[in-house]
């Protein structure tokens, strides 16, 4: 890898007019110079147009056209990088000061690694702060465990993506994770513990808000798929009770944050029948899930809050983490 290497960053987006010049502004802010920005919007209608146009002049390039979808928009952009290193943020979710130099530190400290990742911030619409996710030093196994990076946060070589191939188009929830799957198959992955690289923004539109169920349809067609795909049979065959656990806690984890609290249980006690362990990483969720019906919805703000309180005020600190998956 070059010292200075090209970073090129793509946003995706369609009728998010209402986050959309924070996104570019978190990208054009950045402390790294050698960069390139492309702007692939689905021709919206909200207004995004009016924004996009404001910013224009220190685009790399844009373009606004129908497609098929996001990860079709993610592809396009794809096409058109230069980089030799690659990432994508979506147009409601932010990066954090100094992120792409750090992650370019990263990649550039550790050759044998294509893709790298950080710990990411949950905010809210106005971009308050309510949580942080924090992940581990995760690998191939560990993926297809359904053990989910935080997708803005992560960059990845031009050569990890050529050795994997383009976003599938067919996957709507997961395509970030099938896309890491299949490049784990050929590079290692590098976490970066204690940096944070990117916030998610959580709002009422937002996929994994709005339409949480698919999140555990996909996950169980990732496992067929798996199942079926001969680059990943003897992994599959060797850690396959863990693999369907996975794919159960996350659906799971979707259904409950939709308020399917009884749904939820159903997918967590299929979880434990797989593998224990796995379903008990998120005891805490079952917990909630359980006294839901009593009505104590409170605790679940109580808890938050306390944890964000914990993320400002005692950096140091690592706690179990309420929203890891």
């Amino acid at each position: 890898m070059s010292a200075d290497p090209l970073v090129s960053i793509i946003t995706p987006s369609f009728n998010q007019g209402a986050f959309l010049e924070a996104t570019i502004q978190s990208v054009l802010t950045q402390d790294y110079a050698h960069l390139e920005y492309w702007i692939i919007d689905g021709e919206s209608q909200d207004g995004s147009l009016d924004i996009i146009h404001r910013y224009a002049d220190r685009l790399t390039g844009w373009m606004s056209e129908p497609d098929d979808g996001q990860a079709d928009a993610i592809n396009k952009g794809f096409r058109l990088a230069q980089g030799e290193i690659i990432a994508w943020i979506n147009s409601d979710d932010l990066y954090r000061p100094h992120a792409i130099r750090r992650a370019v530190a990263a990649l550039g400290a550790h050759p044998e690694v294509g893709l790298v990742y950080s710990d990411v911030d949950s905010v809210d619409a106005q971009g308050a702060l309510f949580n942080r996710m924090r992940y581990d030093p995760w690998q191939l196994v560990d993926l297809m465990a359904f053990n989910i990076l935080g997708q803005p946060s992560v960059f990845f070589r031009r050569s990890a993506l050529e050795a994997a191939g383009l976003l599938d188009p067919a996957y709507h929830f997961l395509l970030d994770h099938h896309l890491w799957l299949r490049m784990a198959l050929h590079t290692q992955l590098g976490y970066v513990p204690g940096e944070v690289w990117a916030a998610a923004r959580m709002h009422p539109g937002a996929k994994n808000m709005a339409q949480a169920e698919g999140f555990g349809r996909e996950a169980h067609r990732l496992v067929q798929w798996m199942a079926e795909d001969e680059r990943f049979a003897r992994y599959y065959e060797a850690h396959v009770r863990q693999i369907r656990a996975g794919a159960h806690r996350l659906d799971a984890f979707y259904l409950l944050n939709d308020g399917k609290a009884g749904l939820a249980l159903k997918a967590y006690w299929q979880a434990f029948w797989h593998k224990p362990a796995v379903a008990l990483k998120d005891w805490r969720r079952i917990a909630y899930a359980l006294l839901s019906p009593f009505k104590i919805s409170k605790l679940r703000d109580n808890y938050l809050n306390r944890r964000k309180e914990r993320i400002l005020t005692t950096e140091g600190e690592r706690p179990e983490d309420e929203n890891k998956v």
